[in-house]
């Protein structure tokens, strides 16, 4: 608007007289004196020592109603207070800017609840910064010319719709003078400001399901430029405004907005609105000390999943995530945790997904079939209006700082899978185009899920066949699931009865409905969130069979406890834990050289930083300053699981069990007494574990053979510098210093053994055993 300057001195008086009446003109003048210490030109205001008095409780009604009438007479005020501080710290015609910030209660939105209410207003709009022009450009705001005919200079001020004092005036340079002759513009003489535009979207945690994100074009200039990046979470102070848009002599009444940037200040990556009461720091501590704090937390995470145990406590590990490390000479370590899930179909594996996305503080899902390489990385596009190129963040780089879940992952594309290889190590975006050279932050854990390269997962081929993935980028997910859909009546019963219970169960009168568990919750921010979820009979099934009512957290307390874990526990390896993560890689390394281990991941170095991340990630769960070794333990159990997929070898045990069991029932014939068919049953369980005894004696005592043989073969070979051997020389090579002599019968099965194992060649023809 056009101030008159009246009513400018007049509202600069009044700022000057608040200042000068109240305590505030000390902190304004310690904000003066670290303005230009950091060498800056944005004197900071808070709103919040306006409202301690009442005439600045209406001054900062008037400021934020009327930004355009009362934001100029305010850095007026701050200039002339800088000035009679020191006059040597400003230049004659220099003036202070300021910024705003503080409680702007109904004015603090999204830019989904930005509407036409707030045109011509000061709001602070927080949201995702998406887009970013990537060159800043200067913008004239004097323009001084010459006269070579007359010799004088004269100057012209322009002001556009950003201005926040005065009408815009016309961006056309004049070329001649009144008297018609020409101007020469003394381009050295010029006043210039920075000029930077912005994209701001709404946060996704926080977007309306179903709906697009809402986003509002930011306009920042002089100090403000360069404030952000693509990725950041930002809170933009500034005057919301309507431009006319360029509609070529056409007049439909809809203009365009945008946002005149004030100041602009980081948010925390993480949930920075959760509160903690002195109950929940009580109850955090409580579960933190029990014993089965790791199952606790992997039943609570998706209860409504049935099963998957394992699987639900490497996430929980996964969201607890190790220590990032930046090293001096600048290594970078990451401590995020990528996993990945392989299986058949109808396996719950999008359902664990949907559970990530609920309980992480920052989470952000995609799908491998509709993501390309550069909407998961970032993007280098074009301007409509300008014409410029702009960088655009992609997934990755919008979940700095959190969780990428990736379902469908093996319908993405070769070339699309290649550009999240640097994510996954590095934890950076860098991009090199069209005269763009910039990285930008992408450290975030990957949780994708894909099925096998057959549609189901074929038992009889390795889980590196059925995958179908390079190992370039199985290396690097520290964690491989294979999730089978077992063919078992107790599994199908206990799964039918699960999933029947959650469909019948209903909430009462219409309350909110926990995600976590089905219970109605009501959190009292005083008196702090519920912990167990209350036990419910149709939800929970009988009593006989129900988990106990300590078995289940609410949603909202495993958010906080998640939270505050991952956040204030930095745990720091021990000696003794630093030894048993050494001594378990060499054990893994060595038992990887065999193909027959049907092993899911290569074990390679970054198997080592795995262990590590792990035991870090049980160390916060436990909310311990070190690692142990029982956090090793831990660790080790599930990785263990995720590279030997034991869910296909109990499932053989189960059947193999069942064979027997029928066996045994089948020899049976004709009526017995209850006495005699008591005893008989008796009689038969304890052949049974007779015989089961006896065969894992004899399986121990068949591997300790093999051992012992393959390693006095090794060190003569070793020793002796050896490629092949006769056969007939084998028997006196392991048979010298031999407590137990092979015989010739099985050290040619020992033989053979190795030698399908690819540990040595037979060749029948010459007798011959050639070492591999």
């Amino acid at each position: 608007m056009d101030l008159s300057d009246e009513i400018r001195a007049a509202h600069k008086r009044t700022f000057l007289k608040f200042f000068d009446q109240t305590d505030y003109d000390f902190e304004l003048r310690k904000s003066i004196d670290l303005m230009f210490t950091q060498n800056r030109r944005r004197c900071i205001v808070n709103l919040s020592h306006f409202y301690l008095h009442r005439e600045g409780t209406d001054l900062a009604r008037r400021l934020l109603q009327s930004p355009g009438e009362y934001l100029q007479p305010l850095c007026d005020a701050v200039t002339d207070i800088a000035r009679s501080m020191n006059a040597k710290y400003l230049k004659e015609e220099e003036q202070i800017l300021v910024g705003l910030e503080g409680p702007f209660v109904s004015r603090r939105v999204t830019p989904r609840e930005l509407l036409s209410g707030f045109i011509g207003s000061m709001v602070c709009v927080e949201g995702i910064v998406t887009k970013c022009s990537s060159l800043v450009r200067p913008k004239v705001v004097k323009s001084v010319h010459f006269c070579p005919v007359t010799g004088e200079l004269t100057s012209r001020e322009y002001r556009d719709i950003s201005s926040t004092v005065g009408l815009p005036t016309c961006s056309v340079y004049p070329t001649r003078d009144d008297a018609g002759n020409l101007l020469v513009t003394e381009y050295g003489l010029c006043t210039y400001k920075d000029h930077q535009t912005l994209s701001l979207q709404e946060v996704p945690e926080n977007s309306a399901p179903g709906q697009l994100p809402r986003t509002v074009d930011i306009i920042v200039e002089d100090d403000l430029v360069d404030a952000c990046k693509p990725g950041d979470r930002v809170a933009v102070v500034g005057v919301y405004k309507a431009i006319p848009g360029r509609s070529k002599g056409s007049v439909n009444g809809v203009f365009r907005t945008v946002l005149i940037a004030n100041n602009v200040s980081l948010l925390n990556k993480m949930s920075h609105n959760l509160q903690y009461s002195t109950d929940d720091m009580k109850n955090i501590r409580k579960v933190s000390e029990r014993d089965d704090a790791f199952d606790l937390l992997a039943n609570s995470l998706a209860p409504s999943i049935y099963g998957h145990l394992w699987i639900k406590k490497a996430v929980v590990l996964l969201l607890l995530g190790g220590n990032e490390k930046n090293l001096k000479n600048g290594t970078h370590l990451r401590g995020d945790i990528n996993m990945m899930m392989v299986g058949d179909p109808s396996v719950a594996k999008s359902q664990l997904l949907r559970a990530i996305i609920n309980i992480a503080p920052l989470a952000i899902s995609t799908n491998g079939r509709g993501s390309s390489g550069v909407g998961l990385t970032a993007a280098v596009t074009s301007d409509q209006e300008t014409g410029e190129k702009r960088l655009e963040a992609g997934a990755m780089v919008l979940a700095d700082r959190g969780v990428v879940c990736i379902d469908e992952f093996d319908k993405m594309n070769d070339q699309d899978r290649v550009a999240i290889h640097e994510v996954m190590e590095q934890q950076t975006v860098t991009i090199a185009k069209a005269g763009i050279h910039a990285s930008l932050n992408a450290r975030c854990s990957v949780v994708a899920a894909a099925n096998p390269i057959y549609g189901t997962y074929d038992r009889s081929l390795t889980p590196t066949k059925n995958i179908g993935l390079p190992d370039s980028l199985l290396s690097r997910f520290d964690l491989l699931f294979i999730v089978l859909d077992q063919m078992d009546p107790g599994i199908d019963r206990k799964i039918s009865e699960h999933v029947l219970r959650m469909h019948r169960y209903r909430s009462v009168g219409g309350a909110r409905l926990d995600e976590s568990a089905g219970n109605d919750v009501e959190d009292d921010p005083e008196v702090g969130s519920a912990v167990f979820v209350k036990y419910n009979r149709m939800l929970h099934g009988r009593r006989s069979d129900k988990r106990r009512k300590e078995d289940t957290l609410t949603i909202s307390f495993l958010k906080k406890y998640i939270h505050y874990a991952k956040n204030r526990i930095k745990p720091e390896l021990t000696d003794e834990a630093s030894e048993h993560i050494a001594t378990a890689y060499a054990e893994l390394r060595s038992g990887s050289s065999s193909v027959k281990t049907g092993g899911t991941l290569p074990i390679t170095a970054r198997t080592l930083e795995t262990i590590i991340r792990l035991s870090t990630a049980h160390a916060k769960l436990k909310l311990r300053r070190q690692v142990l070794t029982s956090d090793v333990e831990a660790a080790l159990g599930v990785l263990n699981f995720a590279i030997y997929h034991r869910e296909l070898s109990e499932m053989e045990e189960r059947e193999q069990q069942r064979t027997r069991e029928e066996g045994g029932g089948g020899g049976v014939k004709g009526r017995t007494t209850a006495s005699s068919t008591a005893g008989g049953v008796a009689e038969e369980e304890e052949e049974e574990e007779e015989a089961m005894d006896v065969d894992v004696n004899t399986q121990r005592f068949a591997a300790e053979r093999l051992e012992a043989f393959s390693s006095a073969l090794g060190r003569h070979r070793h020793a002796h510098h050896l490629e092949r051997m006769a056969i007939g020389d084998v028997e006196g090579v392991v048979n010298a210093g031999a407590a137990s002599p092979y015989t010739a019968a099985e050290i040619m099965s020992l033989l053979e053994k190795m030698h399908d194992v690819g540990s040595l060649m037979i060749f029948r023809d010459t007798n011959t055993v050639y070492f591999m």
